[in-house]
């Protein structure tokens, strides 16, 4: 949710790529139809934010039995939702910076990084008392009903999705952060680790038992809580309606002329890869050490979010997404095209993308082992886990320049997502 930089890829693509591959009229021939791989796209789409309101509604089911039945086990089954249902949206993040519509919404279910003392309670002492730019910083709408923001008064006697919505960047402030899956996270989990410390948060259950209750506030706690899970499942509801046969995001896209669809799947792609995930959500935590700056904090799942970013890089490119009930949804796609069109680029491209995918594969396999936490790889000091990040990073650059190869032999345009960690990393702030 930063400000990021803009470079335009033809321009870089064009002092990279060299002598171009020039196909002949038979592989023109052979090149499936940019209005089928945009169909195609369109129906990877709808079934990646389906099943992420399939794995949200499960997650849904867990937060209402976990909070009628406060216990350490029915906690432990709601995060194991939350992780569950990271899975499927994360494999659908390859679908913004093309598609407006998208763009427009993924803030209500994905905002980061957030202050999350806006919600709750947290440790002072770490977390600190204010904020220069967040007037806001340690509201604490659990703890109370009413919420100035500028020169007005928001009523928060009643917690509800109105409220959250009324709250979501506040004041102008991107990191407050009222909605979706991270306000979850840190209602599961608690404030993130900090002081060398890692891991994830450690919320105890008795912060939402009425009869025992910890830290206050168990009943409006309880209450943001739902509020957060039922806005999410709707949310994400309403994008895969959008995906849906008459659709907006699928009308909009299939709206546009050959070229500017095509362009539009590279686009997200290319940025993705490029100012999100290697730039934002991986250098930026390498530079500044911090373990806050990871994408998952609160329960230091960011390897797992990582993993499905690139996953889904992979699938959308290639036309193919394995759904949770295992059906495949598969046609005709981007690296089809150029593999026909563009021979050389396409077999360039497809190397990176598998490059790209083993390298936070790494990341993921040290993290589920249990010998290194996310949040310890991009600590000071810690080589062999700095390394690991460095090369997911070099990785996911490689894969944009490879994509960058496909868009001028394709003689496509876009503009790609940048950060300044990548571009500017004398800006970027300790």
């Amino acid at each position: 949710m930063r400000a990021r930089s803009i470079f335009s890829a033809p321009l870089l693509a064009a002092c990279a790529i060299g002598a171009l591959v020039v196909a002949g009229p038979a592989a023109a021939d052979t090149a499936p139809k940019p209005r089928d791989i945009l169909v195609n796209y369109a129906n990877i789409a709808q079934a990646m934010y389906e099943d992420s309101v399939t794995t949200a509604k499960t997650l849904q089911v867990a937060v209402n039995a976990f909070l009628a039945d406060p216990t350490t086990e029915n906690m432990e089954k709601a995060k194991a939702a939350w992780k569950a249902a990271r899975v499927a949206y994360q494999q659908s993040e390859g679908f913004r910076f093309g598609n407006k519509i998208v763009d427009a919404w993924e803030g209500k279910v994905n905002a980061w990084p957030l202050d999350e003392g806006l919600i709750d309670y947290v440790d002072r002492a770490t977390y600190g008392e204010t904020s220069d730019e967040n007037p806001l910083y340690t509201a604490n709408v659990i703890a109370n009903t009413k919420i100035r923001v500028g020169k007005k008064t928001i009523d928060a006697t009643k917690i509800d999705a109105k409220l959250l919505e009324s709250l979501q960047e506040a004041g102008g402030v991107e990191s407050n952060v009222a909605t979706g899956y991270h306000a979850i996270e840190f209602l599961l989990w608690g404030q993130g680790q900090r002081s060398g410390a890692t891991g994830p948060g450690t919320r105890p259950v008795t912060d939402y038992d009425l009869k025992n209750c910890t830290n206050a506030n168990c009943d409006r706690r309880a209450a943001y809580l739902k509020a957060a899970t039922d806005l999410l499942v709707s949310d994400l509801e309403d994008m895969a309606g959008y995906w849906g046969e008459k659709g907006k995001a699928r009308k909009a896209l299939l709206a546009k002329k050959d070229k500017e669809g095509l362009s539009v799947i590279l686009t997200g792609l290319g940025s993705l890869s490029y100012g999100e995930l290697a730039g934002e959500r991986m250098k930026l935590g390498l530079m500044l050490h911090d373990p806050e700056e990871q994408h998952d904090c609160f329960s230091d799942n960011t390897h797992n979010s990582h993993y499905y970013d690139e996953l889904g890089i992979s699938e959308i490119y290639r036309g193919k997404f394995t759904r949770i009930d295992g059906t495949v949804v598969e046609g005709p796609s981007i690296a089809a095209y150029a593999k026909a069109l563009a021979p050389k680029q396409a077999e360039e491209a497809d190397a990176k993308v598998d490059a790209a995918l083993a390298a936070i594969k790494a990341i993921k396999d040290e993290a589920d082992s249990g010998k290194m936490l996310y949040d310890k790889m991009i600590s000071e000091g810690n080589t062999e886990g700095n390394q690991l990040i460095q090369s997911g990073v070099d990785a996911l650059v490689a894969q944009a320049h490879g994509f960058e190869g496909v868009v001028g032999a394709l003689k496509l345009k876009i503009k790609v997502e940048g950060s300044d960690s990548l571009d500017h990393p004398d800006k970027v702030k300790k």
